[in-house]
């Protein structure tokens, strides 16, 4: 297989033509048949047993030419495009050409990676904002530790009260119609911890132990449910039990418990100490993101759709597997959301047009500067992921090509580049930017309580570099 001629139809948009000999077509022909034979009746024969040439002047010479086509298409259009000198960037659009007993000429239409011009990308002028570490951010990073160190105490001679964990039953229903999920026993809840839809734990406040009482709310206009989005509902409840956390005491003894200090003052100084170098990490990653910014501004490219649809998807398939990674997939995260694919990708669709461009401006300032790898630091780089992976070098060498792991790191240099020769300045004390995150709903609890309405948080994969 060969290509016989390449011709640019479009903004970076090749087709290619190649053919496929007359000894591998027949080759494809035979595979075909062997196929086919098993399932063909020929009046005199035994089914599956009349010779090809009785089948082809019964049917045609042209019976198994799409399957035939279908079994050396893949391979033939593998060998020609290695004598093409473009990066292609999309799956093919395959025309035949012409077809019969000496052969198969085909043409494949494809996108390639688009010639990029980039400038002024050294000297980026960008502002660092640290976040100051105050008093309270301290003070709160010490609460935390104490929920976390909390004890739970039973109360009996007290109502409920905002705060406490209560255990209770409920049933809901909506115009007296009982409704799936809507039932539990048992079910621990935390008061003012907003799992459930607004208004229904403050009517749990305030309640004794043994009370049986209906809370009366009504389902937010975009609840994931639509069949009880919008609609009014009565939860009829009893209270089961109530406690509550009991808070150690900031004292040196707590500090002792909870740390490797012996004062509360010095543990103090170290939480303020780790928040102050957290928020470093924080203005350093938003001072990338603003370098990210400006040579996606710089960059002029006649960037194919197909490679933002690629991206997208990819981004789609890390999504998943960080879902499948906590217990879920994209199926359950669409049925507890009211989600759809479409949905999704439109979400992720502003991030991959991000990493597409970031990607091809790196590379771009690469080539620029000539940025090279030795094989000493290909080596440690492949030693750095074989322990990040817990796998054996050779191991990570079989599934990530010398090739990839080339490119990746002069990108990684040109990042290192931009960054060195950016004008960066000291802004003012602010708090930092937070990442963006996606919402999901907790399986266990979606269906148990389609009242709840906050679960956990997993990160939605929009990092650049």
């Amino acid at each position: 297989m060969s290509i016989k001629k390449t011709e640019q139809i479009g903004v970076n948009q090749y087709s290619i033509t190649f053919d496929a000999s007359k000894e591998t077509f027949d080759a494809a022909l035979t595979k075909a048949f062997k196929k086919a034979a098993k399932n063909i009746s020929i009046p005199g024969f035994r089914k599956g047993k009349a010779p090809r040439a009785i089948v082809e002047k019964m049917y045609g010479k042209e019976v198994f030419y799409e399957d035939a086509i279908n079994e050396l298409l893949p391979s033939a259009y593998e060998d020609a495009i290695k004598d093409f000198d473009k990066t292609i960037v999309s799956r093919p659009e395959f025309d035949i050409e012409t077809i019969d007993e000496n052969g198969v000429v085909l043409v494949a239409k494809v996108f390639v990676k688009p010639d990029v011009e980039i400038n002024d990308y050294k000297g980026i002028e960008v502002t660092r904002n640290v976040a100051e570490v105050t008093d309270a951010d301290v003070d709160a990073d010490l609460n935390r530790v104490r929920e976390r160190n909390a004890r739970m105490i039973e109360v009996t001679d007290r109502a409920s009260q905002m705060g406490d964990v209560v255990n209770f039953d409920y049933e809901g229903s909506v115009d007296g119609v009982p409704f799936d999920g809507g039932k539990a026993e048992g079910h621990d809840l935390k008061l003012g911890s907003g799992q459930f839809i607004p208004g229904f734990e403050d009517q749990l406040a305030d309640r004794n132990i043994g009370d049986e009482f209906d809370v009366n709310v009504t389902f937010p206009e975009e609840y994931h449910a639509s069949e009880l989005a919008g609609k009014p509902a009565v939860f009829k409840c009893k209270m089961n039990g109530i406690k509550f956390n009991e808070l150690p005491e900031l004292d040196d003894e707590f500090a002792r418990d909870v740390s490797e200090f012996d004062t509360l003052d010095e543990y103090k100084a170290d939480i303020k100490a780790k928040l102050t170098e957290k928020n470093n990490k924080a203005a350093d990653a938003d001072v990338e993101e603003q370098l990210i910014s400006a040579l996606n501004e710089k960059l002029v490219a006649d960037i194919p759709e197909a490679m933002y649809e690629n991206e997208t998807e990819n981004f789609v398939r890390d999504y998943d597997n960080r879902l499948r990674m906590q217990g879920l997939d994209l199926a359950t995260y669409f049925r507890y959301t009211g989600l759809d694919l479409d949905t999704i990708r439109k979400q992720m669709r502003p991030d991959a047009e991000r990493q597409v461009k970031t990607r091809l401006a790196l590379e771009k300032i690469a080539e620029l500067e000539a940025i090279e790898v030795n094989d000493e630091e290909i080596e440690a780089e492949y030693s750095r992921l074989a322990e990040a992976y817990g796998m054996e070098t050779d191991k990570v060498k079989e599934v990530v090509a010398v090739e990839a792991l080339v490119a990746d790191m002069k990108v990684k240099k040109a990042v290192d580049l931009v960054k060195e020769t950016a004008n960066v300045t000291d802004g003012e004390k602010k708090a930092p930017k937070k990442r963006a995150t996606a919402k999901r709903k907790s399986a266990k609890k979606a269906e148990e309580a389609p009242a709840e309405e906050v679960a956990e948080t997993v990160e939605a994969p929009a990092d650049a570099e």
